[in-house]
C-alpha cells in the first residue's frame, strides 16, 4: 500500500490495535464479579486465568476470550457453545462450569479451578506405569462416555485437555471445539437438524489425535473421539505419539492413511487385552470402533480391576474382585477352578490303574477372514466334553466373535449373541456353552441356536 509523505500506513496503525488487543490481563483486573490473581496458560479458544470470585469468596478458573478473538462471530460462538455444552454436563471427571458471561466485548466462561498436572505434563516423564495408566484411562472414558450420552462430541480431545489432580483423579478440559450431535439411539432423520457450529470441509482439531475422518474434513460422531483416545492411549503406554511425522501436513497424511508401530512391537509386555482396545479405537473405519463409548468405558475398567502391579509383570492378571458388577465372572471363575480341581482328581486317581496318556498336538484353522484371538481369562479355544465339538475365539473386522465348529466339518458358524465374548465354557454334559458378552452371562445349545441370558 503507498502512502503519501510523512503519513504512516493505516496497516500499521492496525497491527498495533491486534497487538495491545492481545496482551495478558493483570493481577487485580476485575471481569463482571471476578477478580484475576495470575495467568494459567493460554490456547486457541482463549486464555485462562487464576481469580477470584468477589461475590463467594473462592478461587476459580476464568477462561477469556480475547478481544480480537471475540470480534470474531464464528470463534465466539464456538466458544460460548463450549460453555452450554460442558455446563450440562455433570460428572467428577469433567470440568465443572459456573458461568458464562459477557463484559462490554469480552466473553468469559467461569469454572472449577483444577489443582494438578496435564496429562501432557506427566507424559513429559515417560509412559505410565500400567496401574496408573489404566487408573486414568477407565476415567477420561468415563467421562467422555457421559459426554457422548448426552449428544456432546469433544472433538480436541488431547493430553494438554486432560488435568490430573493430586489424588490421581482425571478432569476432561476445554469443549472448545465441541459440537452438539444427536443422543444415542436417536432418528438418523433428527440428527440432520442438530445445529452445526462447523462446514463441510473445515478441519478443527489437534494434528496427530484427530481422527482421520476429522481430518479429512468429514462429518464426525463420538466415535472420532474414540480415536482421539485411542492416541492418547498409545502415547501413555509408549511414550511416543503413534502418528508423528516431521510436519503437520506429513502427520495429517499419517492419521488418514498410515497404521502407527505394532504396539506388541513397542511394549510386548502390555496385556493382550489392553492392546487390542488401543487397537480398536486407533481402527481407520468408524465402523470398526467401539459401537458404544460406554462399552469402552467398561472395557478399560474391567482392566484396571483385573491387572496387578507392575511388579508382577505388564502383561499379569489377577482373579476378578467378588462384586456384584462382576459376579458373572466370579461364577465363571469357580466353576473353572471346580473344574480344574475335577481334572487334577480324575488324573491322580486314574494313574494309580491306567498309564498315562501321550499328549496329542493338533491344529485348529480359524474361520476364513478372521485372525486368532485367545482372551486374558481364555485360551482361545475349547473342546466339548463329549470331544465333538470344539468352539474357537476369534477376531473379525477387530471384533470378537465365537465360533462353533464340528470337529468332522470344516465349516465353523459365529455364534448368535456372541460379539465381543470374553470367555466361554463348556456344561458338564457338553450340551449347552456358556459366554460373557454384553455384560451377561449367556449360554447357547452346543447345536446352536439362539443364547438364553442367565444373569
Amino acid at each position: 500500500m503507498q502512502s503519501s509523505p510523512g503519513r504512516r500506513p493505516r496497516t500499521i496503525r492496525l497491527e498495533v490495535v491486534i497487538l495491545r488487543a492481545s496482551l495478558p490481563l493483570t493481577a487485580g483486573t476485575r471481569i463482571g464479579p471476578y477478580e484475576i490473581l495470575s495467568a494459567i496458560g493460554a490456547g486457541g479458544m482463549g486464555e485462562v486465568y487464576r481469580a477470584r470470585d468477589t461475590k463467594l469468596g473462592r478461587q476459580l478458573a476464568l477462561k477469556v476470550l480475547p478481544v480480537d478473538v471475540s470480534m470474531d462471530a464464528g470463534r465466539r460462538d464456538r466458544f460460548e457453545l463450549e460453555a452450554r455444552s460442558a455446563s450440562a454436563l455433570n460428572h467428577p471427571n469433567i470440568v465443572t462450569i459456573y458461568e458464562i458471561g459477557r463484559v462490554d466485548s469480552t466473553s468469559y466462561i467461569a469454572m472449577e479451578l483444577v489443582s494438578g498436572r496435564t496429562l501432557r505434563d506427566l507424559l513429559a516423564e515417560g509412559a505410565l506405569p500400567i496401574r496408573r495408566f489404566l487408573a486414568l484411562a477407565a476415567q477420561i472414558a468415563d467421562g467422555l462416555a457421559r459426554a457422548h450420552e448426552a449428544g456432546i462430541v469433544h472433538r480436541d480431545l488431547k493430553p494438554e485437555n486432560v488435568m490430573v489432580t493430586r489424588d490421581g483423579a482425571a478432569k476432561i478440559l476445554d469443549f472448545g471445539l465441541a459440537k452438539l450431535v444427536a443422543a444415542a439411539g436417536s432418528d438418523i432423520s433428527e440428527r440432520a437438524t442438530v445445529a452445526s457450529q462447523t462446514r463441510p470441509g473445515l478441519v478443527l482439531g489437534t494434528v496427530g489425535y484427530m481422527s482421520p475422518e476429522q481430518a479429512s474434513g468429514k462429518p464426525v460422531d463420538w466415535r472420532s473421539d474414540q480415536f482421539s483416545l485411542g492416541a492418547m492411549l498409545y502415547e501413555m503406554a509408549t511414550a511416543r505419539r503413534p502418528f508423528s511425522r516431521s510436519t503437520g501436513a506429513e502427520t495429517l497424511a499419517a492419521v488418514i492413511r498410515d497404521e502407527p508401530e505394532p504396539l506388541q512391537s513397542v511394549v510386548p509386555q502390555l496385556p493382550i487385552a489392553l492392546r487390542w482396545v488401543i487397537e480398536r479405537c486407533l481402527a481407520k473405519d468408524p465402523e470398526e470402533r467401539y459401537a458404544s463409548t460406554r462399552d469402552l468405558a467398561r472395557d478399560l475398567a474391567h482392566l484396571c480391576d483385573h491387572v496387578s502391579d507392575a511388579s508382577q509383570g505388564l502383561s499379569a492378571v489377577t482373579p476378578p474382585p467378588r462384586t456384584r458388577r462382576y459376579a458373572g465372572w466370579a461364577l465363571a471363575a469357580g466353576c473353572l477352578v471346580a473344574a480344574a480341581a475335577a481334572a487334577a482328581a480324575f488324573a491322580i486317581l486314574g494313574s494309580r490303574h491306567e498309564p498315562v496318556a501321550s499328549p496329542v498336538r493338533f491344529a485348529v484353522p480359524t474361520p476364513p477372514g478372521t485372525t486368532y484371538a485367545p482372551s486374558e481369562v481364555s485360551r482361545g479355544f475349547s473342546i466339548s466334553p463329549d470331544g465333538t465339538r470344539v468352539v474357537i475365539e476369534a477376531f473379525s473386522k477387530r471384533r470378537r466373535h465365537l465360533y462353533l465348529r464340528r470337529l468332522d466339518s470344516e465349516e465353523a458358524v459365529a455364534l448368535e449373541g456372541s460379539l465381543d465374548a470374553t470367555s466361554h465354557f463348556w456344561s458338564p454334559d457338553g450340551r449347552f456353552l456358556a459366554f460373557f458378552a454384553d455384560g451377561k452371562l449367556k449360554k447357547i445349545p452346543a447345536t446352536g441356536g439362539r443364547p438364553q441370558d442367565l444373569c
